[in-house]
């Protein structure tokens, strides 16, 4: 039976102690996501494809102090996944608290003109390397004794968006693995679920949301009326990973300012 974490007074609402692991960590969410747990006294690893890239950030987090490592690593690759893991291991003696399955790409296109090599690349960045790594973290996540895994998993997994029938599919693929992983691990003490955010301001969204009619369509579905911003989707991440959130598990939290439930 999993044990409930009953740290009293200011622990629980704290990550201090806490390791964690955030894949694809320098740009956008992930990097939020990396500096607010950071934030709340976690030592972080990340990891990026890009080697420039990954040590401006780190350089950026050591000069506000925060404890935060980084690897290049491919998460498309089976190989390098496992490196990664066998890296994070010996920082973390072996025991990992947070995973954070943020890494992925999309490549909006009409269903008809997806090809075989589009789909294998989606599946894999975005479901294949997360079920993976998932896989390889379960020994240091049971090794901590409570341990969260967060799927970053898009609202394209919960409702249909032009021009992401792949995409959606792997994300709504994520929404169950989150949700089997909840009960198949409970016993292991880890709790699984995802954050689905809708349309936020990041370098993926940047382009097609310049577009004069994109961009209203989407600000016309949102009660909210705008777009969300990083920050907005790490604080429900971090929540989440804190003893607070300890009875939350194979849920599914959508952070898209009331897009997925806004009706006629």
């Amino acid at each position: 039976m999993a044990e409930a974490n009953t740290s009293g007074g200011n622990n629980r609402w704290s990550l201090l102690g806490m390791t964690a692991l955030v894949t694809g960590g320098t740009k956008g969410i992930g990097y939020a996501i990396v500096e607010e747990l950071a934030q709340l006294g976690a030592v972080v690893h990340t990891c990026s494809r890009n080697e420039s890239d990954l040590n401006e950030c780190l350089q950026r987090w050591n000069a506000k102090g925060f404890q935060v490592t980084g690897s290049v690593c491919d998460m498309v690759s089976s190989a390098q996944r496992q490196d990664l893991t066998t890296k994070v291991s010996s920082l973390f003696h072996g025991k990992l608290n947070i995973l954070v399955n943020n890494a992925g790409t999309n490549m909006p296109k009409p269903t008809l003109d997806s090809t075989a090599e589009d789909f294998s690349f989606l599946m894999s960045t975005n479901l294949e390397s997360a079920y993976h790594i998932s896989q390889l973290a379960h020994p240091l996540l049971k090794a901590s004794k409570a341990a969260s895994i967060v799927f970053i998993s898009p609202v394209a997994g919960l409702t249909a968006i032009n021009g992401t029938s792949i995409y959606g599919a792997a994300k709504g693929a994520m929404n169950q693995l989150a949700k089997n992983l909840a009960c198949e691990w409970a016993k292991d003490n880890i709790r699984t679920n995802c954050i689905a955010p809708g349309p936020i301001k990041t370098r993926l969204s940047e382009d097609f949301l310049k577009d004069e009619k994109a961009h209203e369509t989407f600000i016309n579905r949102i009660p909210l009326q705008r777009i969300g911003e990083p920050d907005e989707v790490s604080s429900m991440v971090a929540f989440l990973c804190l003893p607070t959130a300890s009875y939350i598990t194979g849920q599914i939290k959508c952070i898209d300012g009331g897009f997925t439930v806004f009706g006629l």
